[in-house]
């Protein structure tokens, strides 16, 4: 029972991990480096005067990331 029980466990932790590894692989893309660029991008545009402005280097920088 315990070799089973072992067993189990073994197979889950090694399914766990090609999980994490084939995310962590698909994540890797740049765009998850510009998504915060992007989002302080659209943060900063509702503001009503300057956020254009503003907004405009945060566009290219999150352009060029990706």
């Amino acid at each position: 029972m315990t070799h089973n029980f072992l067993r189990s466990h073994l197979v889950s932790a090694v399914l766990l991990l090609a999980l994490a590894a084939g995310l962590s692989t698909s994540l890797t893309g740049c765009g998850v480096v510009a998504f915060p660029v992007r989002a302080t991008s659209a943060a900063v545009k509702i503001v009503p005067v300057a956020g254009d402005v503003v907004a405009a280097p945060l566009d290219v920088t999150a352009d060029v990331i990706d």
